[in-house]
């Protein structure tokens, strides 16, 4: 009895890890050079009608539910993660109608970073999002930049996680 009770579980839990793991989508950006995986089928990729823009976008099932923009952005050699980020926070970011800046934490997947976080509104209706800059190598820097509402972007935080811990550059 117990070992049929223990072989049925393990037989579960395998079910469960295939099924999680065929779920993963990923994408190879065609003009930077990196990948990234998606946990979730749910995550595509927006279609491009200007190819000269250097910017990867995805969508979580409709765009207020989750929006992902990734951009390469070079620095200067001596600039700090904290200072870039602080500038684009001051540049644009800081305009969005109620705007509130949250904090800054440290991030570490296969490339480390930062994470900051946002609220602002848009229509009247509470939006948020995290910008996790990861830090390529001294110049280059990885923007995912993740928009939605406020309680579906809360929700989906693993996934925003996960989705910039599987960053990795093309060798």
């Amino acid at each position: 009895m117990r070992r049929t009770r223990r072989l049925l579980i393990s037989l579960l839990a395998i079910t469960a890890f295939a099924a999680a793991a065929s779920a993963q989508e990923s994408h190879t950006s065609e003009t930077d050079d990196y990948s990234i995986e998606f946990p979730s089928e749910t995550w595509k990729a927006v279609p491009r009608a200007d190819s000269a823009r250097r910017l990867a976008e995805f969508i979580y099932g409709e765009r207020s539910d989750g929006y992902l923009r990734v951009r390469k952005e070079v620095v200067e050699g001596n600039t700090s993660l904290s200072e870039f980020a602080r500038t684009e926070q001051d540049t644009k970011l800081r305009f969005l109608p109620a705007f509130v800046g949250g904090k800054e934490e440290r991030f570490t997947g296969r490339l480390g970073g930062i994470v900051n976080t946002y609220e602002y509104t848009s229509g009247g209706k509470p939006m948020a999002g995290r910008v996790y800059y990861l830090q390529a190598d001294s110049r280059t820097v990885y923007a995912l930049h993740f928009t939605g509402s406020l309680k579906k972007l809360e929700r989906i935080q693993n996934q925003t996680d996960a989705i910039a811990r599987s960053f990795k550059l093309k060798q």
